[in-house]
């Protein structure tokens, strides 16, 4: 396909205010970018930077409270000032969208098929016949599978992965000139994130169109976008072509994001988290708005709001010492951000068997009843958890990792719950089904929980000094003794004790994750249970909570447990890591070896869907693409659950075939400490 040298968008100048109680909001302050046919421009940024208020804004999907100046030119036709009207014929036929959720996008009451054919027939004339078999065309060509019977199916009836793949589809329905993807791959596993792109690049492909792609997911750039677009603070701060931003980053913004994200291809020492927050965008001073959190600030970058320099022809960046830093990140030899020293855990020089182990997890089982009708009456089962074992021992950190609906949750509520029956669970070598009541009680002390959104685990009433306190106060903590150890506590994770009286509303969200972190350490616990504790965070917020993970278990002996579906993540986190598919653990080990020498071919899979922040990388990766979604847990299996899409099993003969969809594996060694369930490790390795 042919690139016209002619852009498709053209965006001047763009700006976007609110009204707020406090005083204006400069959302987008001046945004410049050009679309080209068959090209993916992609904006990234911290949260609140003004990425999606830009897409919105180029779609004229803001509300009327919003006030929007410069120019989007479409093919040279201005779209700022159209009415809602004239902007209805554009959206869909010209510009089209995929939102960041599916589920809210898509009427619950419609078919999916429907709801394409409605956005065929509102800017074609066509019959509605017609309409009809192009939206079973369409699902059939974003890779869902029978498009006949899905387009008869309601949104709540699809997985996630479908329904995005459903808003793909509606999105190209019109051959548009201009996709934009708005996070068109958060909250989905990573198998289902690598099938999206795919879907995304073959939509790009088919229309020809110009792709704008928001994301915070750096490794989501290098592998799919030709040019990127880095924002802060509502306006851009460095634009290059992939390589050579991802090569040569010369803004210390950017070379912040590039140094706190983690990555699946290798472990570093520390990741390098960015201080402090965004600025609040109310009476914008005319300076550096990056200079408060930049290590290399001088009184030049307060002297006036630095405007983007050129580094080379198509690479510009918006500081005043871009002249100074070179292509390595570096000012006189000196890296613009150190790496952080995070200490080694004396625990981990003692070999693992010679450590006590804080939990022993035998043979674990959970099944859920399915119901029907209006007596409820039992008609099958949910099995959530299917017989793992595993064991953490003292200082030890753990990950369960695999798809949504895996069973990793509901292992770690089965964990806190003590519901299990004796001789399942033990914490410290006690089984709380075998204790009394008030032993369970002080067990509970052993177990802290770290829930996935500090927003919501948090009360919005407490202070921050009564939500560390509360188990305290619980346990009969004196009020001299409390005061003492919260403040301790705060101090401990990197929290100002003088905070202590402020409410969650007035931390950012890593500050909130901080608190509950400090909550978990109150009772001096053995185990610490992460459930997912950094997905509700940016990038660089991510950086700084794993650091701090790592220095807490180095100043201590605390083990933890951690679920988490980034793997970039687990393996800069956890010391072992336990892979589960369909209720089972199908492969587990040290990290390090499971990362380095997958034997699974499930395993093998999910690492290779995960991105690498590294366009050269990710241009020479081969990736392993699951077909199909995971089978029902209320299904009869018998075999390998994995058996339907595994590769391998693809490339065997008909007797070794028969042998995984009738005999369910059973974990076997790899190394002396590194199993995975599969028949025919040999060969998949």
């Amino acid at each position: 396909m042919t690139i016209s040298s002619d852009p498709v968008l053209t965006v001047r100048d763009l700006r976007v205010d609110f009204g707020s109680e406090a005083g204006v909001v400069d959302a987008v302050r001046g945004l410049d970018f050009d679309l080209y046919p068959g090209r993916t421009t992609a904006i990234v940024g911290e949260s609140g930077s003004g990425k999606s208020v830009s897409a919105l804004a180029v779609l004229g999907l803001l509300p009327d409270t919003a006030r929007v100046t410069g120019s989007v030119a479409l093919r040279g036709r201005e779209l700022i000032g159209l009415s809602d009207k004239e902007m209805s014929a554009v959206r869909g036929s010209e510009i089209a969208m995929v939102f960041q959720d599916p589920m809210s996008s898509l009427t619950p009451v419609f078919t999916v098929g429907a709801q394409i054919s409605e956005a065929l027939r509102a800017h074609r004339s066509i019959t509605a016949k017609q309409a009809w078999a192009r939206s079973v065309d369409l699902l059939d060509l974003v890779g869902i599978g029978d498009p006949q019977r899905r387009a008869k199916a309601f949104p709540h009836q699809l997985s996630g992965g479908m329904r995005q793949r459903v808003m793909i589809a509606m999105a190209i329905a019109n051959d548009p000139s201009v996709i934009i993807a708005d996070e068109p791959t958060t909250a989905l596993d990573v198998t289902i994130q690598a099938q999206i792109l795919d879907v995304l690049a073959t939509a790009r492909r088919e229309t020809g169109a110009a792709m704008l792609l928001i994301t915070h997911d750096l490794g989501v750039v290098a592998g799919h976008a030709d040019d990127v677009a880095v924002m802060y603070a509502g306006r851009s701060v460095e634009t290059a072509d992939v390589d050579t931003l991802f090569a040569g980053p010369r803004m210390p913004y950017t070379i912040g994001l590039l140094g706190a994200v983690p990555r699946a291809d290798r472990r570093t020492d520390a990741l390098i988290p960015i201080p402090g927050t965004p600025p609040v965008l109310i009476d914008v001073l005319d300076e550096c708005q990056f200079a408060p959190r930049c290590p290399v600030a001088i009184d030049d970058c307060r002297g006036g709001e630095p405007a983007l320099a050129d580094v080379t022809d198509d690479h510009r960046a918006a500081c005043v010492r871009v002249g100074e830093i070179d292509a390595g990140g570096e000012i006189a030899g000196e890296p613009v951000f150190g790496v952080p020293e995070v200490p080694t855990s004396p625990v981990a020089t003692v070999a693992r068997e010679e450590r006590p182990t804080v939990l022993d997890v035998e043979d674990m089982t959970k099944a859920f009843p399915l119901t029907s009708g209006f007596l409820k009456r039992r008609v099958g089962s949910v099995r959530a958890v299917n017989g793992i074992s595993f064991d953490i021992r003292r200082g030890e950190s753990m990950a369960l990792v695999g798809e949504s609906g895996s069973g990793k949750s509901t292992t770690l509520l089965e964990i806190m719950d003590f519901a299990q029956p004796a001789g399942v669970v033990r914490i410290g070598g006690v089984d709380p089904a075998s204790v009394r009541a008030r032993e369970a009680r002080a067990l509970r002390q052993k177990v802290s929980i770290v829930f996935q959104d500090p927003s919501d685990a948090l009360d919005p009433r407490f202070t921050a000094f009564d939500i560390i306190a509360e188990p305290l106060r619980a346990l009969g903590v004196s009020k001299p003794e409390t005061e003492e150890k919260v403040a301790g506590l705060m101090r401990r994770v990197g929290l100002d004790p003088v905070h202590a009286d402020r409410f969650p509303g007035a931390f950012s969200g890593g500050q909130r994750q901080r608190l509950a972190i400090a909550r978990a350490l109150a009772t001096d616990p053995d185990l610490i249970i992460l459930d997912e504790p950094l997905s509700a965070l940016d990038v660089s917020v991510q950086a700084d909570i794993v650091n701090l993970i790592r220095r807490l278990q180095a100043d201590g002996d605390v083990a933890y447990l951690v679920v988490a579906h980034d793997l970039s993540v687990v393996r800069h986190l956890a010391d072992r890591v336990a892979v589960m598919y369909l209720g089972e653990i199908v492969e587990s080990g040290p990290t390090e070896s499971v990362f380095a020498d997958p034997a699974h071919p499930y395993t093998r899979a999910l690492l290779s869907a995960v991105p690498v922040p590294d366009p050269r990388v990710e241009r020479e990766r081969q990736r392993i693409v699951l077909h199909g979604e995971q089978p029902s847990a209320t299904d009869e299996i018998v075999g390998c659950g994995f058996t339907s899409r595994c590769p391998l099993h693809a490339r065997l003969d008909d007797e070794r075939r028969e042998r995984c969809r009738t005999v369910s594996p059973r974990l076997r060694p790899v190394t002396a400490d590194h199993r995975a369930a599969c028949h025919f490790l040999e060969e998949e390795r």
